[in-house]
């Protein structure tokens, strides 16, 4: 996704709350604590436990749901930060990231040299397809989202991401009270760097766990076929492989703000089995040491 316009001047206070170290509000982080490279993952657990294969680490920074570890990987620096689950969490942790490495926090301006930064998600999935088993390390080349919030700062589409949305909203009939749906595109050199052997397709970030993922407990749902119909979509080569929380908010905010951004999620449910893993666990171990050793 992409944007036509950016903010100049001096940004009130208001606007980008800082701490009185002029760290930023919520990931309590400035530039200097932050390595070009960063990992991020949903749970705060998953922080210590990639950052013990460090070679080192010098920052340990926590608050709320947000845990950061800065430190080296083989002698690359590396951050990992936790951002808790939703697209609501990525838009403060991708808005503070930026802000961090790009705005001057004693004059409010924006740096004139920016930095690039490359955000990979490390997280888990639920699978589509009957030929994506349990295990399988999906890395989305589209994500398609659907809670709004690229509209908020005039976000536009590409016409390949456009594509991808027009295809979902017309197979799934999409209903005009949910918020209207968008793509977003991974960045092509991390997805070859990275992600080049994994599966790639095109992922679904859900405003929800339950119903926004065609899962039902007590409440019935809506339209209990959406499963079926999001199966059918294909579009540029690619087709619809799985669910998550949070990869199309990355894209969308990472790229209108000049970062880089691949999800890497590893297959813990496959919804056309209604299979989990026994052991999650080792699924997500061995994702980790799959993605660090590619960096």
């Amino acid at each position: 996704m992409k944007v036509d316009r950016f903010n100049t001047g001096v940004i009130p206070a208001s606007q980008l709350i800082l701490r009185p170290d002029h760290s930023v509000y919520h990931l309590g982080v400035k530039g200097s604590d932050i390595a070009d490279t960063v990992l991020v993952v949903g749970d705060p657990d998953r922080v210590p436990l990639i950052s013990s294969r460090f070679d080192f680490i010098d920052r340990k920074i926590s608050g709320r749901e947000f845990v950061i570890h800065t430190g080296d990987y083989q002698g690359k620096p590396v951050t990992v930060l936790s951002t808790g689950i939703g697209v609501d969490n990525i838009d403060i942790v991708i808005n503070e990231l930026d802000a961090a490495v790009n705005v001057d926090p004693v004059t409010r301006r924006v740096n004139d040299q920016l930095r690039t930064l490359n955000i990979i998600r490390l997280g888990t999935c639920g699978a589509l397809r009957e030929d994506v088993p349990i295990g399988t390390v999906v890395a989305s080349t589209f994500a398609v989202g659907y809670d709004g919030v690229p509209w908020h700062y005039g976000g536009e589409m590409t016409a390949r991401e456009a594509e991808v949305a027009a295809r979902f909203e017309m197979a799934t009939n999409w209903p005009d009270v949910f918020a209207k749906a968008y793509c977003a595109q991974c960045d092509e050199g991390l997805l070859q760097r990275i992600g080049h052997d994994f599966e790639h397709g095109i992922t679904f970030t859900a405003n929800g766990f339950y119903g926004p993922q065609n899962r039902s407990v007590r409440l019935p749902l809506r339209d209990d076929a959406m499963m079926d119909k999001l199966r059918t979509i294909e579009c540029h080569g690619y087709r619809a492989t799985n669910f998550e929380m949070e990869c199309a908010g990355i894209y969308a905010l990472a790229s209108m703000l000049g970062h880089k951004a691949l999800t890497c999620c590893v297959v813990l449910a496959n919804r056309y089995a209604e299979e989990f893993t026994i052991d999650p666990e080792k699924e997500v171990n061995r994702l980790i040491d799959a993605v660090l050793e590619r960096l």
